[in-house]
């Protein structure tokens, strides 16, 4: 991991493509600004972590349909 101190308005990039940049910083908050291409996905680590989460229990949700058309069919 790397690890840099920026002071506000000062800015990291990464590639040739997205820019970070320190927007303001007060009482323990930092409001980060991101220049990237908007085909680019940029979420919050909570957000994703949800998204993911909601994703496997989609995802067995289909398995447990999928076990009882299977079920049924073999009834059939």
């Amino acid at each position: 991991m790397l690890i840099l101190s920026r002071k506000e308005n000062e800015s990291i990039t990464i590639g040739d493509h997205i820019t970070i940049k320190i927007i303001g910083i007060d009482k323990g908050s930092v409001k980060l600004g991101f220049e990237a291409p908007s085909d680019m996905l940029i979420l919050r680590e909570e957000l994703k972590r949800a998204i993911q989460e909601e994703n496997k229990k989609s995802s067995q949700h289909s398995k447990d349909a999928l076990r009882q058309l299977t079920q049924i069919k073999k009834k059939i």
